[in-house]
């Protein structure tokens, strides 16, 4: 496809999207203002830039930090760190801080995304199976890529067991489903609590946070957790991760981070923490230009007759977009130009490998100044049939556009 047509196709997709297109803006400008009145709120000083060393006791940079994250999430309190060195490792805190030998996790979205797997479940490396904690899933319902908990089934488990906690990630991961939305996080906590009043509800955050106005704290999520270098760290976080919640429930994370006698008390950071600071300010407006690529994305290529999510007027509930090409070798060529795009590493060319975390080989475009960042443009994709490439992330709207016209070019030159 030459560059005219390949550009006539965006400005249609554009056309198709606008008023999806001004959705977005109303709903970063709220939640621009969220964050502003958080600021102001924790009155976030010049000072709290400042790293320190050693313990890291009474680092106020780090305590305030804490302090803004809760104050966004609008709930009891927060662990934010450099520390944690994963959305896994954030969402492997949140487990092993709540749960005990004897309790029972019920994930009710499918089953975890692949780097869980040897956190729940495998034998002998320090995993919940290894400390006797039982662990089962329910696939989600779906009608037309539609998710839908399946309430009957968890009915069925809340009132013939006794469940210590339930388990749901909001993004898609490696499946052509539409994410899920806060709304449905809602549906489901009611629900729970409804049966089960204890029974705890963890929510995978990631790819979800500012995607629409409210969080799954605003709803009564007990515990959720996240990865700084996705949605929420503005793409100038350069580490880190989250866990946000009641505020018991975080103080018993916080005794897993660090130790029982020290929990959030300690800590240091020596580089100080101006980026995640600012990474947050940033957040609101740089999910937004995701979300605009995301969706462009889908609506070329749906033009073009793939089978995309989103689609036609579907509302996106995370920061990816899945395109189902079919065949191994035009998915790897769509990452290839993805990489080629991209403005680090742009002369390397992506190659399928064995991935620690997962099952099958990945291949992975990401020129990203973040290693890893999924908040910059990048694709990814088990090799594994129906071969469907999920891009996400984009700091500005323009490169999206740019690596859009790249690949139509490159596909189907």
């Amino acid at each position: 496809m030459d560059k005219f047509t390949a550009r006539q196709m965006r400005i249609n997709a554009e056309a198709k999207l606008s008023r999806q297109f001004a959705r977005l803006d109303e709903i970063a400008l709220y939640n621009q203002q969220k964050v502003l009145d958080a600021f102001k709120n924790q009155s976030v000083q010049l000072r709290h830039m400042n790293g320190t060393t050693g313990y890291g006791y009474d680092d106020i940079g780090r305590d305030t930090l804490c302090k803004l994250y809760a104050d966004v999430f609008r709930c009891e309190s927060a662990i934010v760190s450099p520390n944690i060195v994963s959305g896994t490792h954030a969402l492997t805190l949140m487990l092993f801080g709540v749960l005990r030998p004897g309790d029972k996790l019920l994930a009710v979205s499918g089953k975890p995304y692949d780097t869980l797997t040897d956190v729940i479940s495998a034998d002998n490396v320090g995993s919940l199976k290894d400390f006797g904690i039982d662990y089962d899933y329910i696939e989600l319902k779906e009608s037309d890529k539609i998710p839908q908990f399946d309430f009957d089934a968890i009915k069925s488990a809340l009132k013939s067991q006794k469940i210590k906690a339930i388990f749901a990630a909001r993004s898609r991961g490696y499946s052509l489903r539409q994410a899920i939305c806060v709304e449905q996080i809602e549906e489901l906590i009611k629900f729970v609590k409804e049966i089960s009043p204890d029974t705890l509800v963890l929510i995978d955050n990631c790819y979800g946070e500012f995607v629409q106005k409210i969080e799954p704290s605003d709803v009564g999520a007990d515990l959720m957790a996240g990865s700084l270098i996705k949605n929420i760290g503005g793409g100038i976080a350069p580490t880190g991760g989250y866990i946000a919640g009641n505020r018991h429930l975080v103080k018993q994370v916080a005794y897993r981070l660090t130790a029982p006698s020290i929990g959030m008390e300690e800590g240091s950071y020596a580089y100080g923490y101006l980026p995640y600071y600012q990474g947050l300010f940033a957040a609101p407006s740089v999910v937004r230009n995701a979300l605009k690529g995301s969706l462009l994305f889908a609506q070329t290529y749906s033009d073009l007759g793939y089978e995309t999510l989103p689609c036609g007027d579907m509302k996106p509930y995370d920061i990816v977009t899945s395109i189902k090409f079919g065949n191994a070798t035009k998915l790897i060529d769509f990452c290839e130009a993805i990489q080629e795009i991209s403005p680090i590493d742009s002369n390397v060319k992506p190659v399928p490998w064995d991935m620690p975390g997962y099952q099958d080989q990945v291949i992975m475009a990401a020129g990203a100044f973040v290693q890893g960042s999924s908040i910059e443009l990048s694709a990814d994709s088990p090799i594994k049939e129906p071969y469907i490439a999920y891009v996400q992330g984009g700091l500005t709207y323009e490169h999206a556009v740019l690596a859009l016209e790249h690949t139509l070019g490159k596909l189907n030159g």
